[in-house]
């Protein structure tokens, strides 16, 4: 459990650079996986996605808030493994800002950023765009919530997934968007979608990643076969294979607002403007937007093959756009 303080802004920073420093040389040696993971995995580095939960996750970053300065650290240390990774730029840099009114009443603008870089493929054609939001509530009532499952996993779990893509090239395109401002109505993924410097009009399928690290029973959800059925035959062949238990639904609007997940993260925007979505998340836990949600609450095991299945996932994804692109595929 975090030490719940209210940490000044002089002391918040020099921790993080203590943490961003120390984590930033962890991440590129091969440290064995902690021992609480006992799945041995076959694409992703397990050692490398906790410990990156872990340091988006930490009291020092104090929740990651839009606009805060921990936000900010965050923001700084993903563009930092963006660069390590050797991604692509789109556009003159990987931090694209952006200014937007939250959507609480009475709000005020609030300054964000999303992450983005991409990956080259093999030939040209529709696009594959992760996502997964770097955001999370900040400090409320002088408590921090860390957001480790939310969102830190599907962060880490995003940056897995280009470490993977950088060593094997893809088919197609991918490109990667760590966003803001999810907390507070989807602002990042608005940016994303008005961002000239972003190929959106040849994006054929969104992955998005939110809360994927938290599950006693080993289940991950993916939501969007039912908008989308001609992806189900995908996730199925993903599940026979997954060293999870794949199960899609959440996304049937019979189910009622609370059960369908169609609307409950930055996906949503995406499926409005006509994309197709595979959203990759674990049902509600007693952590969900509490101060509770830190690291050493998540299932590291379970995290581990998680991350594995949505490199899997990615994998069957880009071998298939072009059938799931559809006219964008011929552009």
């Amino acid at each position: 459990m975090s030490n719940r303080k209210t940490w000044t802004i002089a002391g918040m920073l020099g921790l993080v650079a203590l943490v961003i420093g120390g984590v930033l040389v962890s991440l590129d040696t091969d440290e064995a996986a902690p021992s609480l993971v006992q799945y041995e995995a076959k694409y992703i580095d397990a050692g490398s996605m906790l410990r990156f939960t872990e340091t988006l996750s930490s009291d020092a970053l104090e929740g990651r808030a839009t606009g805060a300065r921990g936000n900010e650290a965050a923001r700084d240390f993903l563009q930092k493994r963006f660069e390590t990774l050797g991604l692509q730029m789109l556009g003159d840099s990987f931090i694209h800002p952006f200014t937007a009114t939250p959507d609480t009443a009475g709000a005020s603008p609030v300054n964000g950023a999303n992450v983005v870089g991409m990956i080259k493929g093999e030939t040209d054609g529709p696009v594959l765009l992760i996502t997964a939001h770097y955001d999370h509530l900040g400090i409320v009532n002088g408590e921090i919530y860390n957001g480790a499952d939310d969102n830190a996993s599907g962060t880490a779990a995003l940056v897995d997934l280009a470490h993977y893509f950088s060593l094997h090239k893809p088919l197609h395109d991918i490109i990667f968007a760590a966003l803001d401002g999810e907390e507070i109505g989807f602002l990042g993924a608005h940016a994303l979608m008005d961002d000239p410097s972003v190929p959106m009009s040849l994006v054929a399928l969104n992955l998005n990643f939110d809360m994927v690290s938290r599950s006693e029973a080993g289940e991950l959800y993916v939501a969007g076969t039912f908008h989308t059925p001609e992806l189900l035959p995908l996730i199925e062949r993903v599940a026979a294979e997954a060293p999870v238990k794949l199960i899609a639904g959440h996304d049937d609007p019979d189910l009622g607002k609370a059960d369908d997940w169609t609307s409950q993260s930055d996906h949503s925007v995406f499926h409005e403007a006509g994309i197709p979505f595979l959203y990759f998340g674990v049902e509600g836990h007693p952590g969900y937007h509490t101060p509770s949600d830190d690291y050493a609450n998540i299932t590291p095991d379970f995290f581990a093959r998680a991350g594995d299945t949505l490199v899997m996932a990615a994998m069957a994804a880009d071998e298939e756009l072009e059938m799931i692109g559809g006219e964008k595929a011929a552009d």
